[in-house]
């Protein structure tokens, strides 16, 4: 059953949460546990490095729903799949160039048709072509190796309520974007800064006058086996009787959620030029999704619950203060 229909009024509207689940596997005694489960999916990567490999072949040796794979592997990882699979290809490439093999033959190992498409491919990575990058990066080390950063982020704000929470609507403004072939972050941060340009944020609360001030950022796939997602970012409302043709709807199901609050960051202070920090606070939710992933649930005495939805919650806390904070609300289930 498709979750998005086109309603009459233009909108997008999601119905029900009807996800198959799929059955982990391979873990052991240990319960859930994402780190182990991410490396899993690395050693399967270099396992076959020179086979076939899609999201999708990926994300069934893990055990994970592709949606779902997809999306913690770039939380842990800092990029999606397939661009760390190419990104890895290249990097082995660049080790078999230094060795002084062929490029024909290198480009034939690691999935490309032509020596032509893999000599753009490689100077669009490291800016030099096959043979250029060969004289030059002498002792070339692989390009994702190095010094694993352990996330700590100790003190209360990282220390999760457990909540129930009922079911509520959504409305405002978003796209259609993929998780898997790269244009997730980039399209996510266009997103962003048209949302600024065109006024999206007064429009909302001038249109929908919502009970409560707070934005609600969501990520929807379409299915729990498909790459393709809908970012939608709005504002919770009681129904959806002013909502405009060019805003989407959603209905978000009862869940219990974790809810974790970023650690406070001062936006006040100046960053480069002089101007507004506008870097750590993205940062400090980029690494509290890292640490919920890699850290916490492993020993939390929870899952992450794929028949419902995480999301982001943003209101006052985060309007240009020195404690500048948001939310972020994971479904959880109790570990069996």
């Amino acid at each position: 059953m498709e979750r998005f229909q086109n309603s009459k009024a233009g909108t997008v509207r999601c119905f029900g949460c009807c996800y198959n689940l799929i059955n982990r596997t391979g873990k052991g005694n240990d319960g859930l546990n994402y780190s182990v489960d991410i490396k899993r999916s690395i050693e399967f990567i270099e396992a076959n490095i020179k086979e076939k490999l899609t999201p999708e072949i990926v994300s069934q040796h893990t055990g994970y729903s592709l949606y779902h794979f997809c999306r913690v592997f770039q939380v842990c990882m800092g990029v999606p799949v397939m661009e760390y699979i190419r990104k890895r290809r290249l990097s082995l490439a660049s080790v078999e160039l230094y060795k002084g093999r062929k490029i024909i033959d290198i480009a034939f190992d690691y999935g490309y048709e032509t020596q032509s498409g893999f000599t753009k491919a490689f100077r669009k990575e490291y800016g030099y072509n096959p043979t250029q990058y060969a004289v030059r990066m002498a002792g070339v080390k692989n390009y994702l190796t190095g010094e694993k950063n352990t996330l700590k982020l100790g003190g209360c704000f990282m220390v999760p309520t457990i909540i129930s929470k009922p079911s509520f609507k959504v409305a405002g403004y978003g796209i259609k974007t993929n998780i898997a072939d790269g244009s997730f972050t980039k399209d996510i941060a266009a997103f962003w800064n048209n949302y600024d340009i065109n006024g999206w944020e007064c429009k909302m609360y001038d249109q929908l006058n919502p009970p409560k001030h707070g934005e609600v950022g969501i990520c929807v796939p379409e299915s729990r086996e498909s790459e393709s997602l809908v970012y939608l970012l709005g504002v919770i409302v009681e129904d959806f009787e002013k909502v405009t043709p060019d805003m989407i709807t959603l209905e978000v199901p009862e869940a219990t959620y974790a809810v974790f609050t970023t650690p406070p960051v001062d936006v006040t202070l100046g960053g480069k030029n002089g101007k507004a920090n506008q870097e750590d606070f993205p940062n400090a939710i980029s690494k509290t999704w890292k640490y919920i992933f890699e850290e916490w649930f492993k020993d939390s005495g929870y899952e992450y619950d794929e028949t419902k939805l995480d999301f982001e919650f943003y209101d006052e806390r985060c309007h240009f203060r020195p404690d500048t904070v948001m939310d972020i609300y994971v479904p959880v289930i109790k570990k069996i």
